[in-house]
């Protein structure tokens, strides 16, 4: 009965957007205030009726109930409980109630939230938000219909893939999803300037906190899959230029343009028209990712679906969502009229110079990953676009933008000062210098020499924030207790742009050193057999069998030692699961900040009953991820900000100067 409530909730949601997606914006083009009512209360019936849905679906894993062909396909009875729950998302069908759900949620927090907006583009935003619910139901209902019945029931379920059954699967989707569709409110607004013709300084102020919140999901999510990739499938590597992967990034990459852009709007009142095309095209690429994954034109692990059925509807989608939305910009876009100018030397130059280079990455990207699948749908045959295409390309491109980032904070609008903002830099350069020729010294080879830069560039970020904001507070320019006082009242958007750029520096660290000074060994091992990598030696002590909920495999050891001393035991995994008749490999991970030792357990010799062992040292790896977390949480630090808020800022009320009187009066 309860699937059949979810069943029934998802098609009055369906009926509900349609509404929401038509009067409102009728309403609003007529200026009919009482059509124009109808968002809101739509946009709560919409929310009421998919999260009814999800938690139905929910209903279904948490109990096991197999007569759902998605929770027979999907889940198991002896899968442990936050696997069940993890369950609903962890495949097509169930992604997609999540994904609806979202943008309910979104939906649900413009209606409430959103008092500040004229109601004409209030009513505008809610019915683009109805209009795409609307899609992504009818595709749910017609194509994924997640509360399809099983009669009869089968007594056991095929349980869920086993590499997806970890905690961090368990939580990036829905990370990840909040990026995506977070997207689709800055899409939402852009749209509906586009029809109100009307893009200011307002507009940006109401975009950029559903931008910046969407950012900072997409940036945790992003780093959530890199994380597990890392960990759990056993290769070494966090990043590996999948399609998948990359289908994630471009999303994020127009995301920081469109961050950047909608400040200019903001301040400036200029890059009106670029900034409404990075809308679009932030979430237009959200859709092509979901495309990708779900279309069945790929073949990866992280790939939900391969029915072409829904490949073609959702191109249908990309088609009409896309196609439309830059149909409308070429109609309207021409009638933006630029606001002030600015000097190429100037803050604006420096943000416009930051939205070119992140946006050509984007297209990089894109072409990288587009061009095998249009070359083999053309009988070009297949082809492989892999790292070394994306690492030639696509790095050289980010140099730039990092060296800028922090020049360009410290400019002034509209015309800056180079020279003088060079020289307030000193002590950065001095650290770069130092990373720089630190890191040659020890150096050995070309690429040794090449990574050394990107220690420089990464002291540079790091560095050049902490100048930045010691300048702002005026630090050792007069009392501390001054500089305490600055620092309280500084805009915590200040702070959180200064911790943003300062984790992409701690970020970029990472990224150089595990690439460039990584080391590998790959030998069978034996009890009592020893390796030695990078000063530690790890001793194999054996396998033992191991058994879980629901799985059983073989857990190696190793002591690892230094100097003698023992310092911590690695136990990687192979993992058996019976239901699922798969495989999966836990790498053993010893974390440090200087790096990581990372230990993966290969196949048994039957002749010799030695094992197959990789051990890897990844140094400063972990400085990724927590570069990755501290970038978002730059974001939420701006987002908390007074002036970020869903509305415009209102004008003050001047105050009534007395008159003099006149004289002889």
């Amino acid at each position: 009965m309860i699937p059949e409530i979810g069943q029934f909730a998802l098609i009055l949601a369906l009926v509900i957007s349609l509404i929401q997606g038509t009067l409102p914006l009728v309403g609003a083009a007529k200026n009919r205030t009482q059509w124009i009512a109808v968002a809101r209360p739509a946009a709560r019936g919409q929310f009421l009726f998919v999260i009814t849905a999800f938690f139905c679906l929910m209903q279904a894993y948490v109990t096991s109930d197999f007569s759902v062909a998605n929770v027979a396909h999907n889940s198991h009875t002896l899968k442990p409980m936050l696997y069940k729950v993890s369950g609903v998302w962890g495949n097509h069908e169930g992604s997609m109630v999540l994904w609806v759900a979202i943008l309910a949620i979104f939906g649900l927090a413009v209606a409430e939230f959103g008092s500040a907006l004229p109601p004409s583009l209030k009513a505008r935003v809610l019915a683009i938000q109805g209009l795409i619910g609307f899609a992504f139901l009818a595709f749910i209902l017609f194509t994924s219909n997640p509360f399809l019945r099983l009669d009869p029931a089968p007594l056991e379920g095929n349980g869920l893939n086993p590499i997806l059954q970890d905690p961090g699967l368990a939580f990036h989707p829905p990370f990840l999803y909040l990026g995506y569709v977070g997207f689709s409110m800055a899409f939402s607004f852009a749209v509906a300037a586009l029809i109100e013709g009307r893009v200011d300084p307002a507009w940006a102020r109401w975009v950029r906190p559903w931008t910046l919140a969407a950012w900072c999901a997409l940036t945790v999510g992003i780093a959530l899959g890199s994380w597990w990739a890392y960990y759990e499938l056993g290769w070494g590597g966090w990043w590996f230029w999948d399609p998948v992967e990359n289908a994630s990034f471009i999303p994020w990459l127009v995301g920081t343009a469109l961050l950047h852009s909608a400040i200019v709007v903001e301040k400036r009142d200029a890059l009106k028209s670029w900034t409404v095309l990075l809308a679009i095209l932030a979430f237009s690429m959200s859709l092509l990712g979901t495309f990708l994954v779900r279309s069945g034109v790929l073949t990866s692990v992280h790939a939900f679906a391969s029915d072409p059925d829904r490949g073609v509807f959702i191109l249908l989608l990309l088609v009409f969502v896309i196609g439309g939305s830059l149909t409308l910009y070429a109609i309207r876009a021409p009638g933006l009229k630029g606001g002030g100018l600015f000097a190429p030397i100037s803050r604006e130059g420096a943000l416009v110079l930051n939205n070119l280079l992140l946006t050509t990455g984007a297209a990089v990207v894109l072409l990288g990953t587009l061009y095998p699948l249009i070359l083999d749908a053309f009988g070009g045959g297949k082809v492989s676009v892999g790292p070394p295409f994306f690492n030639t390309t696509f790095v050289p491109l980010m140099v730039p933008v990092m060296l800028a980032a922090v020049i360009g904070a410290m400019l002034s609008w509209k015309r800056g000062d180079i020279a003088a903002v060079l020289g307030r830099l000193k002590i950065a350069f001095i650290f770069a210098l130092i990373g720089v020729g630190v890191t040659s010294f020890f150096a050995g080879t070309l690429k040794d020499v090449l990574a050394a830069f990107g220690i420089g560039i990464a002291a540079w970020l790091i560095a050049g924030s902490a100048v930045e904001i010691a300048e702002r507070i005026a630090l050792f320019k007069g009392p501390v207790a001054n500089s305490m006082r600055r620092a309280a009242g500084l805009p915590r958007s200040a702070w959180g742009m200064a911790i943003a750029h300062g984790a992409l520096g701690i970020m970029v660290a990472g990224i150089t050193a595990s690439s460039a000074w990584r080391v590998e060994k790959i030998q069978l091992m034996q009890p009592g057999d020893v390796v030695e990598i990078s000063g530690y030696s790890l001793i194999f002590e054996g396998a033992k069998k191991i058994n879980g909920p629901n799985y059983h495999g073989d857990r190696g050891i190793f002591t690892v030692t230094k100097d003698g001393r023992t310092i911590a035991a690695l136990t990687p995994e192979k993992r058996d699961y019976p239901a699922e008749r798969s495989q999966t490999t836990e790498a053993g991970i010893l974390t440090m900040v200087s790096g990581d030792l990372y230990a993966v357990l290969g196949d048994k010799n039957q002749s010799n009953a030695a094992w197959t062992t990789r051990i890897y040292f990844n140094p400063l790896v972990a400085w990724i991820w927590v570069g990755a977390i501290l970038m978002a949480g730059g974001g939420v630090v701006s987002l908390t900000d007074r002036r970020l808020r869903v509305g415009a800022p209102k004008t003050a009320r001047q105050k009534t100067r007395p008159q003099p009187n006149p004289v002889g009066a």
